[in-house]
């Protein structure tokens, strides 16, 4: 039988918080419960945001609430190459395209368009103009070599056509069922930008797939996010690994909380004298 393998895989761009520390837990506890294995990945593709005194940070706060985790730590820093080799099958399939509005730009192509309901993805953002999907190959080099701003955007009308099937995901726990992925509801997704071979959604694929992880426990903020993922594991001929989309910490106004909030960081409670029962505690583990 295969061994399950779990994986956290924060960003190191701000401080762990009550979140972070649920999501790390719950994996740990699923994998212990299923002798499975438990793996670490730093998510730092953002080389502006994420900095290395910030890991060394968050492994401190990791080790302190109890995750252990194999050896070696994987860094998505030291991987652009694969992804960049993920980039260009994508380019040769012609399933993506460089896409250089501005987000003034995308205002303007919206308003031209005289659409007033225009659509909106899962997270309230307007979906990118289809337009520059008709520009010729001839103009996209010229504006790439004149040192045009642009992104790598999913073609998601070819590319929905190019997988040919109904897309679903399995969630696994309490209630165990079959979802129905809807990556259209995302538009155009950004793939790759022009200084950075990969996005979120890319990378996470690939990383997935070659750690071999079996079972993805994250938060539900990403839930909807999994279409998109979905696909691109079809296209690259991925197979999927299980996921389970857990409730989130929220604050007392019931939002989400955030690495800018010094408050709910699980550096601050430290500091407070809060123990490691107590975090676990609070977040109901």
């Amino acid at each position: 039988m295969t061994i399950p393998v779990f994986r956290f895989a924060p960003s190191p761009n701000g401080s762990l918080h009550l979140g972070h520390a649920f999501s790390a837990l719950l994996n740990q506890k699923m994998a212990h419960e299923m002798a499975g294995r438990l793996l670490l990945r730093m998510e730092n593709i953002d080389r502006e945001r994420c900095a290395p005194e910030l890991e060394h940070l968050m492994l401190d706060d990791l080790e302190w609430i109890g995750l252990t985790w194999e050896q070696p730590v994987r860094r998505q820093s030291e991987h652009f190459p694969l992804y960049q080799q993920a980039l260009d099958h994508l380019i040769e399939m012609e399933l993506v395209y460089p896409a250089f509005l501005s987000r003034s730009g995308i205002k303007q192509e919206i308003e031209r368009s005289n659409i007033d309901d225009w659509p909106r993805d899962p997270d309230g953002a307007m979906l990118y103009p289809p337009t520059e999907r008709l520009l010729s190959k001839r103009e996209q080099k010229s504006r790439m070599d004149r040192g045009h701003p642009y992104a790598w955007r999913l073609n998601m009308d070819r590319a929905l056509e190019a997988a040919g099937i109904e897309l679903t995901w399995q969630e696994f726990g309490s209630h165990e069922h079959k979802v129905k992925a809807r990556p259209q509801d995302w538009g155009d997704v950004i793939i790759a930008r022009r200084d950075m071979p990969t996005s979120y959604h890319l990378s996470v694929v690939i990383d997935d797939a070659l750690q071999g992880i079996t079972h993805v426990v994250r938060g539900r903020d990403l839930y909807h996010a999994t279409s998109v993922h979905r696909l691109l594991q079809h296209l690259f001929g991925i197979d999927p690994p299980l996921y389970h989309h857990h409730r989130l910490i929220l604050d007392d106004e019931g939002n989400k909380l955030s690495k800018s909030r010094k408050d709910t960081s699980l550096r601050s409670l430290r500091e407070q004298g809060i123990t490691r029962q107590e975090i676990c505690n609070l977040i109901g583990l």
